[in-house]
């Protein structure tokens, strides 16, 4: 057992540093998704739940919501990456649009992942929905989008971690570059 974890120790560490680097791209992210929402509000009139466009082939729309958090994931993700070339997986620097099209790219898929968990939990009708009856849709604690927004994160992140150890940051041979 003491063998395994001496061996699991760098990517604990490495998991460790990219949660915190995680954590201030979160605050990043959700502070964009607060702007988008009090802005569209207050400035152009439209709600989150407006729609967008219908999806073809579907019943459903996307929504201002998945838009705001798109742009949301776009600004963090570089705000992460950046951050996360030069302190968790540092030793790995390629030239920057190498790695951060893979980092982008992992972001990405993450991103189509977690569009689905928010829709689960922002639509009325689905199974895992965040109840009307806790989350009242004012400012701040109570809202629930901000709220899907964040869990969210939290189930995305553990695919991020490992696609982005695995593919964006891993140890090139020096034959390899």
């Amino acid at each position: 057992m003491t063998d395994l974890l001496e061996r699991l120790r760098p990517s604990l560490v490495q998991f460790a540093k990219f949660a915190l680097v995680g954590g201030g791209g979160v605050i990043v992210n959700q502070c964009v998704v607060v702007a988008c929402n009090v802005v569209a509000r207050d400035f152009f009139g439209v709600t989150r739940e407006d729609a967008l466009f219908r999806i073809p082939f579907t019943e459903f729309n996307a929504r201002n919501y998945h838009l705001w958090s798109t742009l949301a994931f776009v600004i963090a993700n570089l705000f992460n990456f950046m951050i996360n070339r030069h302190w968790t997986f540092k030793g790995t620097r390629g030239p920057f649009f190498k790695e951060y099209g893979p980092f982008l790219a992992v972001g990405l898929f993450a991103q189509g992942f977690g569009l689905l968990i928010l829709t689960a939990l922002m639509h009325k009708d689905s199974p895992i929905s965040l109840p009307a009856s806790v989350f009242t849709d004012s400012e701040g604690l109570l809202n629930k989008y901000y709220w899907a927004n964040l869990i969210t994160i939290v189930c995305v992140t553990p695919i991020n971690f490992v696609i982005n150890k695995l593919w964006t940051f891993r140890r090139r041979s020096s034959r390899c570059t």
